[in-house]
């Protein structure tokens, strides 16, 4: 997500960076290349022009001129200006009587239907009873499609293919309300292009169940495309919200930072995978921190509060603590890559680190570092329990065995236990040093 746009910023903030003072040419030569890399990653000129105007407007000034550390400043600057760019946060509607309804409209393949079963997983963890109903009888599969996500959610599907979908929406609202439900999600019929009948429909459904929250779902993967049909469906049904799909395929990222500016409609949540969990609310600040290279830690320790449970958090803590003293053996090892797979695809972990450690992450292959963990974990279990515990009796022979079982090389027995030692000399002189000098890792 916005890696092109990300890894364009950084070597422009690292040239401000070296610079002492900051003249008005050098602030000039900075936002050319801004604007060519934000024209590059899709924004919309519009936006790119008035971004530019405002962030010069500043960096010329007496804020930038007076700082201690003016490249600091500029980047402070144009942190400030996308985090307006990309709008205000915009939380749910769940207010007024249930069940709240919220209808989810789109094109064809934008995903509206996985959004929907998405949405109501986060939900339902926030204790929400949901309901959801099955209203586009037309895609093949997509009734299928939605029970089927029901079902590994534990989520009840109201479904009828001989009624229309504003007569099912109405059934289903009365059953909501009769069952006790707090929030009925309404999946939609999408089109492969803007048409009258489709939102016809729509505005008859949402005459029969007076929906809170009518979430346009776009893929972010079509670019400027999606500002014309976020337009479009905004001038003909009642849009409050935006779910913007497939962010995690997208290296540009223009639709995201232009759409709420060119709009008017709020962002209220980013797709950031396939599975149902890859679901973020929007926060512009958070948001605005990735797309300049910053991290985003909030978004890490929630993926790590959502991935462990108390008893997981604790036994984690307790490896911490022996890798701090080096003290952690392979078994604790085994344990913190185990820990680390839950909380989602490597890939994502990596797009969140702060400073130059995340520049370094970005710079390695996941899908090599995923292999890396794999044969690790097939060697380490090759292993006794004496063996995790105390590599030093590792010899020749055992190295020969270990290998034999896990299906690698002798090499990459040697090359696992260098780097085990590595990390526990490392970990020994951040112990030692009292963690001095770990602070540069974070920029």
């Amino acid at each position: 997500m916005f890696e092109n746009l990300t890894g364009r910023l950084n070597q422009i903030f690292d040239q401000l960076r070296r610079r002492g003072k900051l003249s008005e040419a050098d602030v000039d030569a900075a936002m050319r290349e801004v604007h060519l890399a934000l024209l590059e990653a899709d924004v919309h000129f519009s936006v790119v022009k008035s971004f530019i105007a405002r962030v010069r407007e500043r960096a010329v000034g007496v804020e930038v001129s007076k700082a201690l550390n003016p490249g600091q400043q500029v980047i402070k600057i144009v942190n400030d200006e996308l985090i307006g760019t990309l709008g205000e946060p915009a939380p749910l509607n769940m207010t007024g009587p249930k069940p709240r309804v919220i209808m989810m409209v789109g094109l064809q393949g934008s995903g509206k239907t996985t959004g929907a079963g998405k949405l109501a997983r986060l939900l339902r963890s926030k204790g929400e009873r949901v309901m959801m109903v099955a209203g586009d009888p037309y895609r093949p599969a997509a009734v299928q499609q939605l029970q089927q996500l029901g079902e590994r959610l534990d989520v009840p599907v109201e479904a009828d293919m001989s009624l229309k979908p504003p007569e099912l929406a109405k059934r289903a609202f009365e059953k909501a309300e009769k069952g006790g439900f707090g929030v009925m999600i309404m999946d939609t019929a999408g089109r492969s292009q803007l048409d009258a009948e489709l939102m016809d429909e729509l505005k008859a459904i949402a005459a029969k169940v007076n929906p809170v929250e009518t979430l346009l779902v776009i893929d972010s993967m079509i670019g400027q495309e999606a500002l014309n049909i976020a337009q479009g469906f905004r001038g003909n049904v009642s849009i409050t919200g935006l779910m913007l799909t497939k962010m995690d395929g997208d290296s540009r990222g223009g639709a995201a930072i232009s759409i709420r500016s060119v709009t008017g409609v709020p962002i209220k949540f980013i797709g950031t995978g396939e599975k149902l969990d890859a679901l973020e609310t929007y926060d512009p600040a958070r948001l605005s921190s990735r797309i300049l290279g910053m991290g985003d830690m909030i978004g890490l320790i929630e993926k790590a509060e959502a991935a462990f449970d108390a008893q997981s958090a604790q036994s984690l803590q307790k490896n911490a603590d022996r890798m701090m003293k080096g003290q952690f053996s392979l078994e604790d090892w085994l344990e913190q890559m185990k820990q680390m797979k839950k909380m989602g695809p490597l890939s994502q972990i990596m797009d969140m680190l702060p400073g130059q450690m995340g520049q370094a992450a970005r710079q390695v292959d996941p899908k090599e570092v995923e292999r890396s963990f794999k044969s690790s974990e097939a060697i380490i279990h090759s292993m006794t329990l004496k063996e995790r515990r105390n590599p030093d009796i590792l010899n020749a022979s055992r190295r020969r065995r270990i290998a034999a079982g896990s299906g690698v090389e002798v090499q990459d027995v040697n090359r696992l236990i260098k780097q085990f030692r590595e990390a526990q000399k490392m970990m020994k002189m951040i112990q030692k040093t009292g963690g001095k000098g770990l602070g540069r890792l974070f920029g």
